[in-house]
């Protein structure tokens, strides 16, 4: 791509929404609001999804399951309504953020062992077979053969405390979990055979991909304002997808070459070119009906400080936006 081409040339993938507004709303909370005492009025909330296409009915009623989920809270009994942060979406989303900007910055320690899980259950328990594979899956396990399950490390107090509550009730259910080791880490019937790094590589690299001529772009300076918010979200929630996916496994079992790196260094080149003009962004669309939000709105960004491996946030409050929208100041970063 030519440096000199104008902004409006580059192709600015579209925001992944995921399956709802819903989840649109959560990115951008956990984004770019730190707080759980800044007022968020709801017509400012409708501004910002208007900005992803979102229609005002929609955002209202993912407004209203986020309350439901309790990750916001109605402040007050104003009209129209004034919405909250609850402390727990707040120690959730910087947890969240620092699990998805952190995540491949280091190779994990290994030291050659594994969590097993196996279990039995009874064929009357079809739903409960059905949850703990739900649940070992989102504990990142994944099945060596029908009923047993492995994961790297030694980390087994989340799975214990799972198959406790789903199968403690379960008459008949059995289950066992193991610390072990395996002879042939690498071979057909070892551990890394049950997963699929093919597809996993295939998935990184199509990211690579999709982000390259934005990550150029983003270098250069050739995005505007508007298009940072979108873009910037839409690389968020392309990546967060691979935090929680990939089972970071030891570099002895991956395939060569192994494309994680490159779509890390992809998408923190496109998260901190495009963070203080998202921002501002932000604070430009919600100002007209939220005259603090200058205030509150932040956005997060990867420490490249090796002692302080956290997100740290960034500010741009005292930074002004130009009324067409363009390329405002780089934002400060707070320590």
């Amino acid at each position: 791509m030519n440096a000199q081409e104008p902004a409006d040339d580059v192709r600015i993938p579209r925001a992944q929404i995921g399956s709802s507004p819903q989840h649109l709303l959560t990115t951008l909370l956990g984004e770019y609001l730190d707080s759980s005492e800044a007022d968020l009025p709801s017509t400012a909330v409708i501004a910002i999804l208007r900005e992803f296409g979102v229609s005002e009915s929609s955002a209202r009623a993912a407004l209203s399951r986020l309350v439901k989920r309790g990750l916001i809270a109605t402040r007050g009994n104003g009209r129209p309504p004034v919405y909250h942060l609850t402390s727990q979406a707040i120690a959730k989303h910087r947890s969240r953020m620092q699990h998805f900007l952190n995540f491949g910055a280091h190779p994990p320690h290994w030291t050659g062992e594994w969590v097993m899980v196996s279990f039995s259950i009874p064929s009357s328990g079809q739903a409960a077979r059905h949850a703990v594979r739900k649940s070992l899956s989102s504990l990142r396990f994944v099945g060596l053969y029908d009923s047993v399950w492995i994961r790297p490390g030694r980390e087994a107090a989340p799975v214990r405390d799972a198959l406790s509550q789903l199968l403690h009730p379960v008459e008949g259910a059995r289950w066992s979990i193991m610390h072990v080791r395996f002879d042939e880490e690498a071979g057909p019937h070892g551990p890394a055979s049950a997963y699929d790094l093919t597809a996993l590589a295939a998935a990184y690299t199509a990211f690579i991909e999709q982000y390259a001529e934005l990550r150029v772009a983003a270098r250069n300076g050739e995005v505007d304002a508007a298009r940072a918010l979108v873009a910037r979200t839409s690389a968020m929630d392309s990546w967060r997808k691979f935090p929680d996916t990939d089972p970071d496994l030891p570099h002895h079992l991956l395939p060569r070459p192994w494309p994680r790196q490159q779509a890390r260094e992809t998408f923190l080149d496109i998260h901190s070119a495009l963070g203080a003009l998202a921002q501002a962004r932000l604070v430009q669309v919600a100002t007209p009906y939220w005259p603090d939000a200058a205030s509150w709105i932040t956005h997060f960004r990867a420490s490249h400080d090796p002692a302080r491996p956290e997100p740290t946030g960034g500010s741009t409050a005292a930074h002004s936006l130009p009324a067409d929208g363009g390329p405002g100041p780089a934002g400060r970063t707070l320590h």
